[in-house]
């Protein structure tokens, strides 16, 4: 999910790179969904660095195509339609996901919140799954991951409540969600919670990557 040191894998495999250069089509010819990731990272622009590390990687895309804005600011690939990404970056994270339909990618911190926040911004049911859980800073800031990469896979930006973004809420150990025709994965290690929204189904685990500094490209995700 570095630049000075290589961080020790947390609950996921990491993958080299010959794992993935000719990887397995799905029954359409198209590649899978991937999900990238860097840690150590000191500059937002390093997550665009990993953006053109992934693409040159998984499509064989180089140099990185020209990349746009949506009306409401969602990047997209200016001439090449049918290859899509989304960006997060939190602290020293960064995770870059990949795939042939619309995708949303959210990596947070861990950390301990105002104690009103769940309040405004979960809905009920939230908020009895929140009390249910011994964990309740990290299992809300999964809750958080799981609702922007929702809002990040629509490129509509915040438009309604917080609270009404619905998104499904995972049992004990449950990592794939499905809701509203949309699959979900989270991801966790220590310190992190991350989430990613899609049509295509996520991959259960994250290709890490080191990105050295002075990476480039736009600054805000």
């Amino acid at each position: 999910m570095k630049a000075a040191t290589k961080i020790s894998p947390p609950l996921w495999q990491i993958l080299r790179p010959s794992d993935i250069m000719g990887a397995q089509h799905d029954r359409r010819g198209v590649r899978p969904m991937v999900v990238y990731g860097a840690d150590g990272l000191t500059e937002r622009g390093q997550a665009w660095a990993l953006l053109a590390l992934a693409a040159r990687e998984h499509w064989a895309l180089s140099p990185l195509p020209a990349v746009v804005r949506e009306d409401r600011g969602k990047p997209r690939f200016a001439r090449v339609p049918d290859r899509h990404f989304n960006l997060s970056h939190s602290g020293p994270l960064a995770l870059c996901a990949l795939d042939g339909a619309p995708v949303g990618v959210d990596v947070q911190v861990v950390k301990e919140w105002r104690a009103g926040l769940p309040a405004r911004v979960c809905a009920p049911e939230e908020l009895a799954w929140l009390e249910s859980r011994a964990d309740r800073w990290a299992s809300f800031t999964a809750l958080w991951a799981l609702k922007e990469s929702r809002v990040k896979y629509t490129g509509r930006g915040l438009t309604s409540p917080i609270r009404s973004i619905a998104v499904p809420l995972p049992r004990e150990g449950q990592t794939l969600l499905t809701r509203d025709g949309l699959r979900f994965r989270l991801y966790a290690g220590p310190g992190w919670r991350a989430a990613v929204c899609g049509r295509s189904e996520p991959p259960p685990s994250i290709l890490w990557r080191d990105i050295p500094p002075k990476g480039g490209g736009p600054v805000d995700l």
